[in-house]
């Protein structure tokens, strides 16, 4: 996966050049970054490819442990729709 595909705003790469950035502004940064990825990215994949662009040089960076952390969490299924009319007192 291109680095552009992974991290279109750049949101990764700014966060990996705040000198003293911490773990929560990185979650925040994290969570920003998985709402601006495209319908068709594959956040693991982006994941991945972020951890090995950045990871090896910043072992020790929040970003990275964020990251880490995101690949380590089970995947969420997709949420199921009710159909419409199926609601509550139907």
């Amino acid at each position: 996966m291109r680095l552009e595909e992974a991290d279109p705003k750049g949101l990764v790469r700014e966060s990996y050049r705040i000198e003293g950035i911490g773990a929560p502004e990185c979650r925040s940064i994290f969570l920003d970054w998985a709402l601006s990825l495209g319908e068709r990215t594959d956040p693991r994949a982006a994941m991945q490819a972020l951890l090995a662009h950045y990871g090896d040089a910043a072992t020790d960076h929040p970003m990275t442990r964020v990251l880490s952390e995101g690949l380590d969490a089970p995947p969420v299924p997709p949420r199921r729709r009710r159909r419409a009319g199926r609601g509550a007192g139907n």
